[in-house]
């Protein structure tokens, strides 16, 4: 392949990989209605412990929380502004003040807060990244930890001020800390998007990529048949 052609298909990659936003733009008419109602914990999963994180594009947040061992369930949604029943369409404003937020049961016998902190800091491409995340721009995008009680305020701050303190990064933590007070679940073709959509080009080449790149790091933290780097 020579220089030229080189070029032109890194071009042409870059077009195709645009944000989590516009990537669903033309798929407006597919959209399922679903039930404005806040907080719904089905009630199969109500025994179990819940965290809220938002870091960029809850699809492949979503994923790669299902992937964890211990973790049951999760659900994208929107946390942290003030609009009610926010849609998808009103949170890509960015005026809502609303951020992608990804709500996840777990079981805290088998994995605790700590380590759902360690696999939300150890997935962002840059948790120094102020209102976005890689590809993902605005304050819908920005890292927000929702924290339920004192203890996990506590937890998450001692684990972000280790990272600020670990030399590591050039720019202190930019995720927020903010209590949590209301998850209002996101339209159903935002859930499993990724399972129902491999072959788009977001997912191929941003989504699959985050998620396969934290995998390799720590395989044993990831259920068997969950491993995107085998598929």
């Amino acid at each position: 392949m020579n220089r030229i052609t080189s070029y032109l298909s890194a071009v042409l990659l870059a077009l195709s990989i645009v944000s989590c936003g516009q990537s669903v733009s033309s798929q407006k008419a597919n959209v399922v209605a679903r039930n404005f109602s806040a907080d719904p914990v089905p009630q199969d999963l109500s025994k179990y412990s819940q965290a809220t994180f938002a870091a960029g594009c809850f699809w492949h947040e979503e994923t790669l929380f299902e992937s964890i061992k211990g973790v049951i369930d999760g659900v994208s949604g929107y946390a942290g502004g003030t609009t009610r029943n926010p849609t998808y369409e009103d949170v890509e404003t960015g005026t809502t003040g609303h951020a992608e937020t990804v709500n996840i049961y777990y079981d805290s016998a088998k994995i605790s807060y700590p380590t759902l902190l360690q696999v939300y800091f150890e997935s962002q491409e840059d948790p120094t990244q102020v209102n976005g995340q890689g590809p993902d721009e605005g304050t819908q995008y920005r890292s927000i930890i929702f924290y339920r009680n004192a203890k996990e305020k506590a937890m998450a701050e001692q684990y972000i001020d280790k990272l600020n303190r670990s030399g590591k990064y050039k720019r202190p933590i930019a995720a927020q800390l903010a209590p949590y007070t209301t998850f209002w679940r996101a339209e159903d073709y935002h859930q499993h998007y990724i399972d129902h959509n491999p072959d788009q080009p977001y997912v191929q080449h941003v989504s699959v990529r985050d998620i396969t790149h934290f995998q390799a790091l720590h395989p044993e933290m990831i259920k068997p048949g969950h491993n995107f780097a085998g598929k």
